[in-house]
């Protein structure tokens, strides 16, 4: 048995307290209000698509429609933003989570990976999905057709997640 002071990231997940432009704001409404398991946000390049996309994982994990958010982005760099811009609001993403590892550890709200990443195990991100409810990130999709077979595998992978929000611009 776990210490009584013990409790899962999930219940100890801050209030959203980051300011939002107006487009942010229409568009998490637009999320909120969209039946669809897939929602493309396009925006020019730091019009603030960061902080929109983790106000949206703020909101599935917050109302628990979500149990961990996992962001695919285009390098291993950028694991290490995503990863800073979503603890500045409360949210603790892994940005060296490997295949071997398969999930980050329960001290986090989820994990940044890499689409390579991704495309080489296709099946460890789906069997993820499938045990725990997922939110998907798919930052800057369009680099994604940089591999021929990445499509076919971010559709094994992520086909079972809870919401796919995909972002471009």
């Amino acid at each position: 048995e776990r210490p009584h002071f013990y409790e899962p990231l999930m219940s100890i997940l801050p209030a959203w307290t980051a300011p939002l432009r107006d487009w942010q704001r229409r568009a998490l409404e637009a999320v909120c209000a969209h039946q669809a398991t897939d929602f493309l946000a396009m925006a020019t390049p730091a019009a603030g698509k960061t902080r929109f996309a983790l106000s949206v994982a703020h909101q599935y994990l917050s109302r628990m429609a979500a149990a961990r958010l996992l962001v695919v982005c285009p390098t291993n760099h950028l694991r290490g933003q995503w990863s800073e811009a979503a603890g500045k609001v409360g949210l603790q993403l892994d940005p060296a989570l490997t295949n071997d590892q398969a999930v980050e550890a329960p001290d986090f709200h989820g994990a940044v990976v890499t689409y390579q990443q991704v495309c080489l195990s296709p099946a460890i991100f789906q069997r993820a999905c499938r045990a725990k409810k997922t939110l998907v990130i798919l930052d800057e999709l369009h680099h994604a057709g940089d591999g021929k077979n990445w499509g076919k595998a971010l559709r094994t992978a992520f086909e079972s997640a809870v919401f796919r929000l995909i972002l471009s611009g």
